[in-house]
């Protein structure tokens, strides 16, 4: 075995509810990996926040319990890439925390992507139409930074005076570890309105939309140096986090990447045509991801963002804010849901793989079971539509619902709302095809996506094959695959996805009356989805 065979990647991605950490050999092939929760306090207005700390101290606890169970010598590790949520960061002099809500609690310093307390500030900057949203699908979210950063402003005024740097969370992880200041081309470009094909903030956007103390300040606040994904940083760990961490000072770290994104690195390279795949991340939320040569503007879909996923390449960005968050939560409404939850509990296993078994129970064939839910419709909107309508006061509706309270009721409810998520995916696809972006296959990670029901019936749902990567963590593998650039393993990022990732089962897309009767269904779907829209 040669020194570099006996190199490994680290990989560290912060979900919505957890920290994990997964380390890879360059076969792509993950030695060990640890998880630890992280808290989301709620609170009034869809305000949503976390703890830049905690995450951190999760993220140190995940390192060093995957290092433990691997047994490895940690001068073995060559390099880390750190993905994380586009939930924003705030901290003042010297790196302090900052309360970001009424809760005055300084260790709050996160608002978290799905927080949509910034929805007036939005629909304001939208109004206004300056051209940089043009590289957003015609609109901004509340999702998105400015409209956060407008509201912490307006309404937190002495918060936003205090602040030293504004970051995304990926970027607030690579500074804690190397103390660079450097943001990545993702995070800056999808959610901050970055030009990076012009290299270049637009100043007269912030001064339009009430933010132009940024732009006299040269960004220095939110990304005064730009580096796409990949690009090692400062020198690489720092004593401080290295410490933390269990590494070694010096070990190399990428330039981070939204989560999702890095999704995206550790599956559309498998079969070496970035253009040709859509990666779709269903997890708490969904991302749909399209890479293209040149340019395609698509209303509703955000981008096209440049270098902000495969360096090179524009992106469309695409999905839903709530997916497999959706499902829990038409569980949970439910009669039948604490029942289900409790039986899933007591076999330890996930309620999702308890339902599928009761709807697998009487069909030959998983694309069979679509006829199970005959009546029932789901338009699983609950938190707006992401895209292609780019709605965030769109809420789901459910058509066909009885009194019926028992197990099998929940299981066609369930089912329903998978197709649903099919469904809303299928749009996305056949909108971005009809602006010139068309994508022959979709390749899929995440938690929510892992069961082989729900690949199928998606697969079934959009009319498309599904692919699944070897990988068992697509997300830790892209993020660890931006160490092994940062570590100079490969020479660049698509080099190394083509060599890190591989695909593994294919979900073809069922034929005949299958498919005729998700036709009728996705019409379904549009029209109460439409309807929604018309009667509010």
């Amino acid at each position: 075995m040669t020194e570099r065979d006996e190199r490994l990647i680290l990989g560290v991605d912060v979900g919505t509810g957890s920290a994990r950490a997964g380390l890879f050999d360059l076969s792509g092939r993950m030695l060990a990996s640890a998880k630890r929760e992280i808290t989301l306090w709620r609170g009034p207005g869809s305000m949503v926040e976390q703890s830049s700390s905690q995450i951190w101290s999760a993220i140190c606890q995940s390192v060093r319990a995957a290092l433990d169970e691997a047994g490895i010598d940690p001068a073995r590790v060559a390099g880390v890439g750190f993905d994380a949520t586009c939930s924003l960061v705030v901290l003042g002099a010297g790196g302090t925390s900052l309360p970001v809500g009424p809760s005055e609690d300084p260790s709050r310093d996160v608002i978290v992507w799905m927080d949509h307390r910034a929805v007036e500030q939005a629909e304001r900057i939208n109004v206004m139409g300056h051209d940089v949203l043009r590289y957003v699908g015609g609109s901004i979210s509340p999702e998105m930074e400015t409209p956060k950063l407008l509201w912490l402003k307006e309404n937190r005024p002495e918060v936003f005076a205090q602040a030293w740097q504004f970051f995304d969370l990926a970027d607030f992880l690579t500074w804690k570890a190397t103390g660079d200041l450097a943001r990545s081309t993702c995070t800056v470009t999808c959610k901050w309105t970055y030009l990076a094909h012009e290299r270049r903030w637009d100043p007269s956007y912030f001064r339009q939309i009430g933010l132009g103390e940024l732009a006299d300040e040269d960004f220095d606040c939110i990304g005064k140096r730009v580096v796409d994904p990949g690009t090692p940083l400062g020198q690489g760990l720092t004593a401080a986090a290295a410490a933390d961490l269990g590494l070694l000072v010096g070990t190399a770290v990428s330039a981070g990447m939204i989560d999702a994104h890095a999704g995206g690195i550790g599956t559309v390279g498998i079969e070496g045509s970035p253009t040709t795949h859509m990666a779709y991340v269903f997890g708490t939320s969904s991302c749909t991801m399209t890479s293209t040569a040149d340019p395609v503007f698509v209303p509703g879909v955000w981008g096209p963002y440049f270098s902000a996923m495969v360096p090179g390449m524009w992106l469309n960005e695409g999905g839903q804010s709530a997916a497999g968050a959706a499902i829990d939560h038409l569980i949970e409404c439910h009669p039948a849901g604490v029942e289900a939850q409790e039986m899933a509990r007591g076999r330890g296993i996930p309620v999702s793989q308890l339902l599928t078994e009761r709807l697998l129970a009487h069909t030959s064939s998983i694309s069979d079971i679509v006829h199970h839910a005959d009546g029932l419709h789901v338009v699983p909107e609950f938190l707006g539509n992401r895209a292609p309508h780019a709605d965030p006061h769109a809420r789901a509706v459910i058509v066909g619902l009885g009194m019926e309270r028992g197990l099998d009721s929940l299981a066609a409810l369930y089912l329903a709302g998978i197709c649903g998520i099919g469904y809303g995916l299928r749009q996305i696809i056949e909108t971005q095809a009809q602006a010139g972006a068309p994508v022959e296959k979709v390749v899929i990670s995440g938690g929510a996506g892992q069961s082989t029901m729900i690949r199928q019936i998606l697969a079934d749902a959009i009319g498309k094959p599904v692919l699944a990567c070897e990988a068992e963590e697509p997300v830790l593998l892209g993020a660890a695959t931006l160490g092994s650039v940062a570590a100079g393993l490969y020479p660049d990022l698509r080099s190394a996805m083509a060599e890190l990732s591989r695909a593994g089962a294919t979900f073809l897309p069922a034929d005949g009356e299958i498919a005729s009767l998700h036709a009728t269904r996705y019409r379904a779907f549009q029209r109460l989805q439409a309807l929604a829209r018309e009667i509010r």
